[in-house]
């Protein structure tokens, strides 16, 4: 069974797919560059910014990349924050899991800016152990975000659950070889996230809680 539950952010606790578009096509305008299409967007959701800006413009040099980089974080955190709402049934489903003994912390492409923003303005910091930011270590897929938090909380790869809604998540999981659930409500099609053989694929938050006590009563 698992002790140890790892959260992605965005499109797997919080719907914020329509502020990072949005927010990314202005920077854009901004800097006067082609304008990305919000599927290009939905693609790069889960990476670190650098690496997402990067793979949107695969030619530009690191200047713009570091331009484009403060244009966004310029517009997402002056967004209006009703544009974000937590996916139905999370804040249940994370209180209940908690008080039934499951550690829970979160891996994520944000910013430890942006993070700590929403995780205030949600309310939902104190459910949370551990949280790890792309500006802290290795962006997704690479599983050292992973590897911190497991030898932060001194847990075993095989009690972890890494639970997220991009095949950068599954990948990662894969990768620190810890086991991994696919959200099918966030950036990635589910056919996507199937290839990486998590262990469950689920339609709506709750359902994870439904499983994870299920298995523990078992």
């Amino acid at each position: 069974m698992y002790d140890l539950l790892i959260f992605d952010w965005d499109g797997t606790i919080i719907d914020s797919e329509a502020s990072i578009i949005g927010s990314m096509q202005s920077a854009a305008l901004d800097l006067c560059i082609d304008v990305p299409e919000d599927a290009a967007v939905r693609n790069i959701i889960g990476l670190g910014l650098p690496e997402a800006i990067r793979m949107l413009y695969p030619d530009q040099d690191e200047t713009l990349v570091l331009a484009m980089r403060e244009r966004y974080v310029q517009h997402f955190l002056s967004a209006d924050p009703t544009r974000s709402n937590l996916f139905p049934g999370v804040r249940d489903t994370l209180e209940q899991l908690q008080g039934e003994g499951f550690r829970l912390a979160v891996a994520t492409g944000k910013s430890r800016r942006g993070l700590d923003r929403v995780l205030s303005d949600t309310g939902l910091a104190p459910l949370f152990e551990i949280t790890k930011c792309a500006d802290e270590t290795a962006s997704k897929p690479d599983p050292c975000m992973l590897e911190e938090i497991l030898l932060v909380t001194d847990v075993d790869p095989r009690r972890a659950l890494m639970i997220g809604d991009t095949e950068y998540d599954l990948e990662m999981g894969q990768r620190a070889g810890i086991d991994t659930v696919a959200v099918s409500y966030g950036a990635h099609h589910i056919d996507r996230l199937s290839r990486w053989n998590p262990v469950l694929e689920v339609h709506q938050f709750a359902e994870l809680g439904s499983w994870l006590l299920r298995h523990k009563a078992s």
